[in-house]
């Protein structure tokens, strides 16, 4: 992996990640690097996802498969933040 695609990676997790964050009702318990590596995680996992059920290339804005990172994202907040602990 070259280092454009390590860059690339970061910045769509910022972006899946906050739009995860904004997903999850309330208030969540987490830092801006949890909600990056969230974000990283989901779309690495939403894209294999997309390319499972054959939607991940489509002519313009693959909108099925950002549904899946957004959703995967909101899943990884809600559930980071529950478990971790309040301070």
């Amino acid at each position: 992996m070259e280092i454009s695609g390590i860059i690339s990676a970061i910045v769509i997790g910022i972006v899946i990640g906050v739009l995860g964050r904004l997903v999850v009702p309330g208030r969540q318990r987490i830092g801006v690097l949890w909600t990056i590596l969230i974000g990283i995680v989901a779309a690495f996992i939403g894209t294999a996802m997309a390319s499972g059920f054959d939607v991940a290339d489509t002519d313009g804005v693959d909108w099925v498969e950002w549904l899946f990172q957004i959703a995967l994202a909101a899943l990884g907040v809600a559930a980071v933040s529950k478990v971790k602990p309040r301070r």
